[in-house]
């Protein structure tokens, strides 16, 4: 697949999502370059906000399975995996065991309020998502790619729900945070939704092409600088990193992004670019793809709670203050 291929194939995706959802284009280009990008990723956001349409009209766009998971308390790990049954032949009496597969088999995925379900149940998504696989009974059972999962959260209500472990969140390639839609979108919104007429997306993407897509993502270009320029801004997360953290990190931080957010901002940078045409990943890509990165990466203490800092404060103060060489 060459660079106007994928462009062309993700101008297609936009043009397929904008007739269903209203606004919200930076939110849709995040997810976009997630998606491209081979990542998974969290929606974050109030109720009526359309997390969960944006999600089932990306599955409507593509020639790919769709798989819907509501998270609820009861919501055992066996649920979403799939479960051994003993089956009895009736004429010999012979027993045999069958799996049944659950609904991570397949290649979208949502997670509809992955906050409502006990961390346990959770954590059975941790081998899916990053070895494209699931165990079950000892034996191994691949998933078929590409797998793109897509969990939302609502972050304001914590009544019945579960705070995601840290692990689970890093698993997540990009945390798209969903805003409010402005004052022009919402009465489009109003207009359109209240009508007989509803939009439907029409599939234009095979998985083959994403697939390729994914491959071309890989083989663009990133200059010592640009890599280098990633490096600091995940190692200056770091309070432990004394020499190379900023003040406000080790006053405000607890935790900070392992090498696995550095991997996240140059794939996602690759995608953003691929997404516009170009062949080489540059500063600016990684600049505006560090928010979605590292906001769910940083782990703030205490302190900043009391001074009411968050974590996208100081991703905000880090690109301030890290600077390219």
């Amino acid at each position: 697949m060459t660079l106007g291929e994928a462009s062309h194939l993700v101008g297609d995706l936009q043009r397929e999502l904008r007739k269903v959802i209203v606004g919200q284009d930076e939110v849709v280009a995040e997810v976009l370059v997630a998606f491209l990008a081979g990542g998974h990723c969290l929606l974050r956001g109030v109720p009526g906000l359309a997390k969960t349409l944006l999600i089932r009209t990306i599955a409507d766009a593509v020639h790919l399975t769709f798989s819907r998971i509501q998270f609820t308390p009861d919501l055992m790990p066996s649920d979403i995996l799939g479960t051994e049954v003993i089956e009895e032949d009736r004429a010999t009496g012979a027993r045999t065991i069958r799996f049944i597969p659950g609904p991570i088999f397949a290649n979208i995925i949502l997670a509809d309020e992955i906050n409502r379900t006990p961390p346990k149940t959770q954590s059975a998504l941790l081998e899916a998502m990053q070895e494209y696989q699931v165990t079950i009974g000892g034996k191994r059972y691949p998933l078929e790619r590409p797998l793109f999962v897509l969990a939302t959260q609502n972050p304001i209500e914590q009544e019945g729900t579960y705070p995601l472990p840290e692990a689970q969140l890093d698993r997540f390639m990009l945390n798209v945070v969903i805003g409010y839609p402005t004052a022009e979108d919402e009465r489009a919104i109003l207009a359109q939704t209240t009508t007989g007429d509803e939009p439907v997306a029409s599939p234009v993407a095979t998985g083959e092409a994403i697939e390729r897509a994914r491959l071309l993502v890989r083989e663009v270009v990133a200059a010592e600088n640009v890599i280098g320029y990633a490096a600091r801004l995940v190692r200056a997360t770091r309070p432990v990193l004394e020499s190379e953290a900023p003040d406000f990190v080790r006053q405000w931080v607890r935790w900070g992004a392992g090498p696995r957010a550095g991997q996240a901002l140059l794939l996602a940078g690759k995608a953003r670019a691929v997404i516009h045409g170009r062949p080489a990943v540059s500063l600016e890509d990684v600049r505006a793809v560090a928010p979605p990165v590292l906001r769910h990466r940083v782990l703030v203490n205490f302190q900043a709670e009391a001074d009411g800092i968050d974590a996208e404060a100081v991703v905000g103060r880090l690109l301030d203050t890290v600077h390219a060489r």
